[in-house]
């Protein structure tokens, strides 16, 4: 079992930044992937970013150059930073990890964080 707390949600204007935060409660040396996902109103949920237990990155197009993922292994953290922000970038972000048991993926996710874009 893996459990997530997010932090670092809120209301900002458009053009500004926020840096969420996950924190995992086991090392983060076993956790395959982390990632960020979030959801809109009367949409899917959609990936916005993750990060291997390698370093290797992958970006939703609608955030490249804007978002930064990065973990930090030994705090068993993972961080979303979040610059030049848009409304349309307005959703509940919720942090992901992904466990592999043999071939077996395993989800777990966090309870998600309010980002709101607005001037």
């Amino acid at each position: 079992q893996v459990q997530l707390v997010e932090s670092g949600g809120g209301l900002v204007q458009p053009g500004g930044s926020l840096r969420l935060s996950c924190a995992a409660s086991r090392s983060a040396f076993s956790i395959n992937v982390m990632g960020w996902y979030r959801q809109a109103p009367g949409k899917e949920r959609e990936l916005v970013a993750a990060i291997s237990s390698g370093g290797s990155t992958n970006y939703a197009d609608s955030v490249k150059g804007r978002f930064t993922i990065s973990r930090d292994n030994a705090l068993n953290t993972v961080y979303l930073g979040m610059n030049s922000l848009k409304p349309e970038d307005t959703a509940v972000y919720y942090c992901n990890a992904v466990v592999v048991r043999g071939t077996t993926p395993y989800n777990y996710w966090g309870q998600g964080t309010q980002v709101t874009v607005s001037s």
